[in-house]
């Protein structure tokens, strides 16, 4: 009986040590971090793809595609042909999607090539406003935007389409007509994925001889919108 007892006794004692044991190391294990897995594992997250190849102002990856809204006001020139100056108020829609990644590494003309695509329309507010001064068109252009790496990012640009007007005499004859836009302008970026975007621009509207009069309509057209950015 006493032998049962004292081996009892060593059990509970040896017990009783490994509960004390246990729990000490307990008290001086460290706390779980911020990102354990009890909650939401920051570290796996995948960050937003970035627009830019290199860096800030550094070119376009070439997958990112815009998205670009703008309102604009072309001051008419009765020139080259025209005889009246067509003032015109304008808005715009236009995609792009860059054509590749960044060219000519290490010189001062290195950038991306951009397509785009540009609904545009509005209507005449000079010589007179007349619901027949309307005009819509649909243009692709090619645009070329510089890596100057800083948020100001300039461009050229381009574009030949197709328009419809209700603009007639003197200068035009039909509702068919094409149009010509070269011109330049400068992104600004607000943030990371949006820019300010002013530009400058030069249309010509004639319709190639298809109607008669076939004297064109000429404006010097001044822009300003917003550019979405989106790298995928």
């Amino acid at each position: 009986m006493t032998k049962s007892y004292k081996l009892g006794s060593c059990f509970l004692t040896v017990w009783a040590a490994a509960l004390a044991c246990s729990h000490s190391a307990e008290l001086l294990s460290p706390p779980p971090a911020e990102n354990s897995t009890s909650g939401p594992v920051l570290e796996n997250q995948q960050p937003a793809a970035s627009i830019w190849q290199d860096g800030v102002g550094e070119g376009f990856r070439s997958t990112v595609q815009t998205f670009s809204v703008e309102a604009g006001v072309g001051l008419g020139m009765a020139t080259f042909g025209g005889t009246q100056a067509h003032d015109l108020a304008l808005t715009s829609l236009s995609y792009g999607h860059m054509l590749g990644p960044v060219l000519g590494a290490g010189h001062w003309y290195r950038g991306n090539f951009e397509g785009r695509l540009e609904l545009f329309g509005g209507m005449q507010f000079h010589p007179d406003v007349h619901t027949d001064g309307w005009l819509i068109g649909l243009t692709p252009h090619l645009r070329y935007n510089f890596a100057t790496g800083t948020r100001w990012i300039p461009f050229f640009d381009a574009g030949a389409g197709v328009t419809a007007t209700g603009i007639r005499h003197p200068d035009l004859g039909g509702t068919f007509e094409f149009n010509l836009q070269p011109g330049v302008g400068m992104h600004w970026f607000v943030r990371d994925n949006l820019a300010l975007t002013g530009e400058v621009k030069y249309l010509h509207m004639s319709c190639a001889g298809i109607d008669k009069p076939n004297l064109g309509l000429n404006d010097v057209i001044g822009w300003i919108g917003l550019t979405w950015f989106v790298g995928k």
